[in-house]
């Protein structure tokens, strides 16, 4: 199920499907007798490429998942940290992802999303020395763990290594909130995430018995304040918020199908 999910997920995706129309369209287009379809099919992948790496579209697309969690605010010597998150006892990290090259630093390893999420989990957990931090993510055979590299990554980063929980169980964010309830139980914890993933991750935790506060990362919609010419053209950066967009919408739908959330 878990495989079957990921391969449906994948073609749904604006990039993989594009190559899908366009491919598919250009074979039938050889076709005296398809011609025509393999020409519509042509044009509908320019179409959905034209839509979704289009930068406007991509951020009212992300927006409204990530403006539904607030971010955490800077922790000054005249501000008190927020009540609910004092309470917190763990800080926990979601996986987001690392490459296995050797000859890096482990916070080199680590994707954009990934060293973004570890970076305000080391800021929150120097606001809460008594917190206990949680790196989770599985990893290929024979390598590092996701959850080894961000411990690592915390690390170098200033966090003493008995802070630190590792867990490689989960395979996913509803895997990953399982393996939680199995360390934590009921006790408010920190959820660190990139904020278009918080929601999908909020109603797992909850759904599982969890006590998450959400406290978003990565902020990836956010336009300019004043107008610039650049935020109303295309571009890889429009497509690839269109596709998290797109991701977390069928994840959430798939959740809901099965009564995750």
């Amino acid at each position: 199920m878990f495989w079957l999910k990921k391969t449906v997920t994948y073609c749904l995706m604006p990039l993989p499907a594009v190559l899908a129309l366009l491919v598919g369209g250009f074979l039938l287009a050889l076709s005296v007798k398809h011609r025509r379809l393999g020409r519509f099919l042509g044009f509908a992948g320019i179409v959905v490429l034209l839509i979704t790496s289009h930068r406007q579209v991509g951020w009212h697309l992300l927006a409204p998942l990530e403006n539904q969690y607030p971010a955490i605010p800077e922790f000054t010597e005249n501000t008190a940290i927020p009540s609910n998150l004092a309470t917190c006892q763990y800080i926990v990290v979601l996986g987001g992802g690392h490459t296995d090259m050797l000859g890096l630093p482990a916070s080199s390893k680590l994707s954009p999303y990934a060293l973004s999420r570890l970076t305000e989990a080391v800021r929150l957990a120097r606001a809460l020395p008594m917190a206990k931090v949680i790196t989770l993510g599985p990893g290929r055979r024979g390598q590092d763990t996701h959850a080894h590299v961000l411990a690592t990554a915390a690390i170098s980063l200033g966090i003493a290594p008995d802070r630190i929980i590792e867990n490689s169980l989960g395979r996913d964010t509803e895997g990953e909130a399982l393996a939680l309830r199995a360390i934590i139980n009921g006790a408010p914890f920190a959820l660190v995430t990139s904020a278009w993933h918080m929601p999908r991750s909020m109603g797992l935790m909850r759904k599982a018995g969890l006590n998450p506060l959400a406290c978003p990362t990565d902020f990836q919609a956010r336009a300019n304040q004043s107008f610039s010419l650049n935020d109303w053209l295309w571009g890889i950066d429009g497509l690839e918020r269109s596709s998290w967009a797109i991701y977390e919408r069928l994840g959430t739908l798939w959740a809901k199908l099965r009564g995750k959330l």
